[in-house]
């Protein structure tokens, strides 16, 4: 009884088998019908349910060696070769197994966890699959972000037999691997849930409201405390479109439909005549824009009474535009829809006005050499030579002052018997000093018996490198002037009496040092045209009239990108000046003829350049910017000086500019600007902790004291 016992499965199987094997036969020898199985397994080995679906469905199958287990179904109606082959996914989807298609009639049988991994079909929706197949589905979403979908996703998906679901975000798409029923399942999920959050767009044009304050209306209404609590769908978005005077409307569709309702139950004409606002200004001046307005006014009026034929009613009373200049705004009455056409002109005159920053370059090198020889002799017959070319003394200053300087002898002066003797006199010296003030160099002189000569020798050379950086920043089509330096007092007449009782003079002062007057337009564009006056003077000395000035000065008009530096204009002077003083005939005498020469050389050169830059400036963050760096700038110069100390007083310190701070009303999206325009300027420290930066900037100065360079911002 054991044995048959153990038998009686093998039996079974093996005429289960037969049935299949001859139902097969059988649909063969007949062509005109479609094959049918029977499928009936009880107790089978799995191994030898695969081989026996192989050969039925003729398809080479390869067995993973992890694949074992015996199976138990029944089927008491006869399947084709789909219904088959989607009996065969089943049962080996029961128990835990999956099967990959491979090209050339191939399937492979592996477990179900590691059938995602391998080269299972992507399916679309043209052949999205069926039943127990595995395949993977790619969903483009447009509305819901993936990242947010797929968690929940994963949990409607069987994970632990080879499904998965993997968002990515760059397009907005979910990967849904497993069963095709259960993916299916999920795109169709997907499908309506992304349908759900689709927003269309609706236009509701009005005819009495103003569109800009029916958004204004609309947002104060959604976005005031107690709809903050809301759910993001449930609150629409509202948009003006002044051209058109329309409110755009957009979200899902019942907030859609109660904010159309809403705009149509406040779009109602007024029952009077006119209406008054009142319209605070940001940005421009009530008294100017009213000047504007009263002309724009004036113009409507006319085209109205134009169409209306020349006449105009009795009750219509016009337009009225009053300024308020304590609060900047205007108070204008008008019907509405002219309150609609003067307010559109009024948001587009109330803008921020862009600003300009104007920064000058003045380099000026300046060189000079200057050389003077020169040979005087006298003797005391009376012959005498003598050259000065401005740079020297004549021997007969000299001469003249040592005469004056010599001691007179004393004399004795007798009266009767008595006799006075009389000490010698010291000479006046002040000729002589007078006349060696003039030496300039190398002075030597010789006297040999009743001969004398003196030698004169200079040379000279001077250089300058003169570097001033201004700048102004003002607004667009405003002209600002920028000066440093002094005023010099200049005497400009003056009167006296003839008993001198009523002496006086007029002074007038003069300013002197650097100028600059600008007056920025911007263009179309980064384009800025610059009406420009820039004057550099100086006090050169004073004559026997009055002082002296040196002035250069440039006048144009330039255009010039934002940020692009231009030369506005150079000299570039060298002069060579030569003065020989000598005697006739024997100043040409060859290398002799130098004792009867006095000998002059100059040379100078002279190089001036004016560069200039506009940047411009059409927000705060910008302007905030630019600040920013140049006050570190300066702090930086601050430290650098502090670090040095101030000699001989080791204790005392210097000033420092406080540390630059951000102000804390600024928007995590105003900071992450003003970053990044750091980074795009080389500037790698946020502005929020500039201290590294600060350090380089330190180190920047030092290096640029050290080579004598006065440090230039960049």
């Amino acid at each position: 009884m054991k044995t048959q016992t153990r038998r009686m499965p093998w039996i079974r199987n093996r005429i289960a088998a037969g049935l299949i094997a001859g139902a097969s036969v059988l649909a063969m020898g007949m062509p005109a019908m479609a094959a049918q199985y029977a499928a009936n397994f009880k107790g089978t080995d799995i191994q030898e349910f695969i081989n026996i679906v192989g050969k039925n469905l003729q398809k080479t199958i390869i067995v993973d060696p992890t694949v074992r287990g015996k199976i138990n179904v029944r089927s008491y109606d006869l399947l084709n070769d789909d219904q088959y082959y989607q009996f065969f996914l089943s049962v080996l989807e029961v128990y835990g197994y999956a099967v990959v298609e491979m090209d050339g009639n191939v399937i492979k049988v592996v477990k179900g966890k590691d059938a995602k991994n391998a080269a299972i079909r992507v399916a679309d929706e043209q052949q999205p699959g069926a039943g127990d197949e595995m395949v993977t589905r790619i969903v483009p979403l447009y509305n819901v972000e993936a990242k947010q979908l797929a968690p929940l996703l994963r949990q409607l998906n069987d994970n632990s037999d080879g499904g998965n679901v993997v968002n990515y975000d760059p397009s907005n798409v979910l990967m849904i691997t497993g069963r095709a029923a259960t993916v299916n399942k999920l795109v169709e999920i997907v499908k309506r849930v992304d349908l759900q959050g689709d927003t269309k767009v609706q236009v509701v044009k009005l005819q009495y409201a103003s569109a800009a304050e029916m958004v204004r209306i609309i947002d104060a209404l959604y976005r005031s405390g107690a709809q903050q609590s809301t759910a993001a769908g449930s609150v629409p978005k509202v948009v003006a479109d002044e051209r058109t005077n329309s409110v755009v409307i957009s979200g899902d569709e019942k907030a859609r439909k109660r904010a159309v309702q809403l705009v149509h139950s406040l779009d109602q004409d007024m029952r009077n005549s006119g209406n008054t606002r009142v319209f605070y200004l940001k940005y421009a001046q009530a008294e100017e824009l009213q000047e504007v307005l009263s002309g724009f006014a004036e113009s409507l009026e006319q085209a109205e009474d134009a169409a209306k034929g020349g006449t105009r009613g009795k009750q219509n009373q016009g337009i009225t535009i009053m300024a308020h200049a304590d609060s900047n705004a205007l108070v204008i009455n008008a019907k509405p829809d002219q309150m609609q056409e003067i307010e559109s002109v009024i948001r587009q005159l109330d803008i921020r006005r862009a600003q300009v920053l104007v920064e000058a370059v003045i380099v000026e090198i300046a060189e000079g050499d200057d050389i003077s020889f020169g040979v005087q002799m006298y003797h005391e017959s009376g012959a005498l030579t003598q050259f000065n070319n401005g740079n020297g003394v004549t021997i007969g200053e000299i001469a003249a002052g040592l005469w004056d300087a010599r001691e007179t002898p004393g004399s004795t002066v007798c009266t009767g018997d008595t006799c006075t003797e009389n000490p010698d006199q010291p000479g006046d010296i002040s000729t002589l000093a007078s006349a060696l003030a003039k030496i300039n160099g190398m002075a030597w002189g010789m006297q040999i018996g009743d001969f004398g000569a003196l030698v004169q020798a200079v040379a000279s050379d001077s250089n300058s490198n003169v570097l001033a950086t201004p700048s102004i920043t003002t607004l667009d089509n405003q002209e600002a002037s920028f000066i440093v330096g002094d005023e010099v007092p200049v005497i400009t007449g003056s009167a006296a009496s003839s008993g001198n009782d009523n002496p006086f003079q007029t002074v007038e002062r003069k300013e002197v040092g650097i100028k600059l007057t600008v007056k920025p337009q911007i263009n179309e564009g980064d384009a800025v045209q610059m009406e420009i006056v820039q004057e550099t003077s100086n006090v050169n000395g004073r004559t026997s009239v009055d002082v002296t000035f040196g002035k250069r000065e440039l006048k144009t008009t330039v255009l010039a990108d934002s940020g692009e530096t231009i030369v506005l204009g150079g000299l570039l002077n060298e002069d060579v000046q030569e003065s020989v003083s000598k005697i006739p005939l024997l100043g040409d005498i060859p290398y002799l003829g130098a004792l009867f020469t006095s000998t002059s050389s100059r040379k100078t050169k002279r190089n001036l350049m004016i560069f200039i830059k506009p940047t411009i400036i059409r927000d705060g963050v910008t302007m905030n910017g630019l600040s920013g760096r140049k006050y570190n700038y300066i702090r930086a110069a601050q430290l650098a000086q502090d670090e040095e100390g101030v000699a001989l007083m080791p204790n005392t310190s210097v000033p420092v500019l406080p540390e630059w701070v951000q102000p804390n009303n600024l928007t995590p999206e105003a900071l992450e600007i003003l970053e990044n325009y750091q980074k795009g300027n080389d500037m790698e420290t946020p502005i929020r902790d500039d201290s590294s930066w600060m350090n380089d900037q330190m180190d920047r100065l030092k290096k640029d004291k050290t080579n004598g360079i006065p440090p230039v911002e960049e």
